[in-house]
């Protein structure tokens, strides 16, 4: 059993990391979240580059803790971002997170507007 909470998570991470890799036809859609923000980024692995980033940082965001609204919006905007660089289809990376929370609410928000996976 792992020590903390963050090093349990690492481990996790990194199991789902081994099986999981964005290519340029299916890009990895990953998820971060710290205490005060969410970062989302859909990344092509293969070629080593991020070709969608979106963060609560933005202008436009409201201010405070991420919740499961903030989440939502967060997803709608990388769909959108994501069908203008036609990108349909994506491999979600959870980042070693619950399935649950702001993390649901933003996976159902992205397949809302549009992205599959």
């Amino acid at each position: 059993m792992s020590k903390n909470k963050v090093e349990g998570r690492m481990q996790r991470k990194l199991r789902i990391r081994k099986k999981i890799t964005g290519t340029s036809e299916r890009p990895r859609l990953t998820i971060f979240r710290s205490l005060k923000h969410l970062y989302a980024q859909v990344i092509d692995d293969s070629a080593g580059k991020t070709l969608v980033a979106v963060s609560t940082l933005e202008k436009g965001q409201e201010k405070g803790r991420p919740n499961k609204a903030q989440a939502e919006v967060l997803g709608k905007r990388l769909a959108e971002r994501a069908k203008t660089q036609n990108i349909g289809q994506v491999v979600f990376d959870r980042n070693g997170y619950i399935y649950h929370g702001c993390v649901k609410a933003f996976a159902d928000a992205v397949r809302e507007g549009g992205l599959k996976f």
